[in-house]
């Protein structure tokens, strides 16, 4: 009985952490990123933040897992390309994710494109205490309404994986 009972804590979430692609995507990958240094911001109308942040670097993931520690510095996302080397224009990034804010939103997006050469993120970044909401997240890009990918996340509290939220150097925001 224990055993089942593991397996049935399990398996909802490896079922959850499932990505969905289109044919027009030839490559994703899903993970935790520490926060890259920022270089600017540009205008997101339809997010909580109203802009979104302007990074050069493509950080790495730490970890390729969807389970993601909530804590200030850390960020998940989707890095995609185009399976054409023109890319994808006007693609929107639609982000779910429990109420935040003062207005209880649940989904942000905001527009971008998906390059045919080198990778495209899509990334979630905690900036903002209003933000550490565990739950259950998803990043999904589509194109005239049409899905090109969809990467489900489940934010839990740090202390559920400390080792990855200490991975950026945050521990002290453990205690």
């Amino acid at each position: 009985m224990r055993s089942l009972l593991l397996l049935l804590a399990v398996l909802p979430t490896h079922l959850f952490a499932q990505d969905q692609r289109s044919s027009e995507i030839s490559f994703l990958e899903t993970g935790v990123i520490c926060a890259p240094e920022t270089v600017g911001t540009a205008p997101a109308p339809d997010t909580v933040a109203g802009v979104t942040n302007v990074i050069e670097e493509d950080p790495p993931f730490v970890s390729t897992a969807n389970r993601v520690p909530a804590v200030l510095g850390l960020g998940f996302g989707v890095k995609a390309t185009s399976q054409t080397t023109a890319g994808i224009e006007d693609v929107i990034v639609i982000v779910r994710h429990p109420a935040m804010g003062p207005e209880g939103a649940t989904v942000q997006s905001y527009a971008t494109r998906i390059t045919g050469q080198g990778t495209s993120n899509a990334l979630y970044q905690f900036d903002f205490e209003y933000e550490l909401l565990p739950g259950r997240w998803s990043i999904e890009a589509r194109k005239a309404g049409q899905l090109l990918y969809r990467s489900q996340f489940e934010v839990v509290p740090p202390q559920d994986i400390p080792e990855l939220a200490g991975a950026c150097g945050f521990e002290e925001l453990l205690s």
